[in-house]
């Protein structure tokens, strides 16, 4: 019989890792980025519902250029180079539209392979 506690974690539709690493920004926007989308999640709804995005950080994606990384799961879709307004549209277009930014995409998962 164990004595660890199960964690929980609250239902979500899509998960959003932001690689906050050194090499990827070295200036921290990374993190300013990340400390960002509690606020634009609540402003697009994406902060409860059926359509609620959990959001974590990652230390390191091992891609490491064009930061700002962030990748949507379960979704597959990695984007680079994600910068305020670049954030503002893969929450419009691809976490509330379900229509990925297909110029800020640098790699897709096997899931979303044809």
């Amino acid at each position: 019989m164990s004595t660890v506690e199960q964690p929980k974690i609250a239902d979500y539709h899509r998960h959003l890792l932001v690689c906050t690493g050194p090499r990827c920004t070295a200036d921290g926007e990374s993190q300013a980025l990340f400390d960002s989308l509690g606020a634009a999640f609540k402003v697009a709804g994406l902060d409860q519902g059926e359509l609620r995005v959990k959001r974590s950080r990652v230390s390191c994606f091992a891609a490491c250029r064009g930061g700002p990384i962030f990748c949507v799961q379960p979704d597959g879709i990695w984007y680079y180079n994600v910068t305020p307004a670049n954030l503002q549209r893969i929450i419009n277009e691809h976490l509330v539209g379900g229509r990925p930014v297909d110029e800020l995409i640098f790699h897709r998962g096997p899931a979303t392979q044809p």
